[in-house]
């Protein structure tokens, strides 16, 4: 089995960084919005679709949009996008070793491979000023932003896992980036798929 390193995340903690810094360091592929990609091919909708609807994503009420629209068989386009997803995941894992950001991948691959999950998680001020420096944020309610984006993953981990989302015995490893730093939680967690 491939070495699979999943990395989940609260929004603006710095996951995504750390994660392609990982990947850079062990010389191994990362997937995030390359998964984007192949979802998108894969299901036949548009890539700002699958973007928008992904992971928890949409900017919209998550949970409303997963319920609404169902067709015959009760299947909603989310429903669809969950199940392409899963199987790109599941396809990239028998591949290579590699970082999969978010998606679920622990889950997704728990049993299924040799699997080193983390969560990346940090205080609000620390994440409140980076997604305003990083992501050009707008500096009114940050805090607002990042309580929503973390609701509608935290919704959508659980819709589709029933897991609970950053709940610390779901992971091999949780960091705060906040207090240790961007880079030294990617040497940490190179230096763990290494050693173990």
């Amino acid at each position: 089995m491939n070495r699979i390193i999943t990395i989940s995340r609260e929004f603006g903690s710095g996951g995504r960084t750390i994660g392609k810094k990982v990947a850079e360091t062990l010389g191994i592929s990362c997937y995030d919005a390359e998964l984007i990609e192949k979802i998108a091919e894969r299901s036949g909708f548009a890539k700002s679709y699958v973007k928008e609807n992904h992971d928890g994503n949409s900017e919209r009420s998550w949970l409303g949009a997963v319920l609404a629209g169902r067709d015959y068989f009760g299947e909603s386009n989310q429903d669809y996008l969950w199940k392409v997803q899963r199987q790109v995941i599941l396809e990239i894992a028998e591949k290579e070793p590699c970082v999969i950001i978010g998606r679920c991948a622990d889950y997704v691959l728990k049993d299924k491979a040799d699997l080193l999950t983390v969560f990346i998680h940090a205080d609000m001020d620390f994440r409140a000023e980076r997604i305003v420096k990083v992501y050009g944020e707008s500096n009114e309610s940050p805090e607002k932003r990042l309580r929503d984006k973390d609701k509608r993953r935290r919704s959508y981990y659980h819709f589709y896992t029933d897991m609970e989302w950053g709940l610390a015995t779901h992971y091999d490893v949780c960091l705060d980036s906040g207090r240790i730093g961007i880079d030294r939680c990617a040497e940490i967690i190179s230096s763990l798929y290494k050693a173990i």
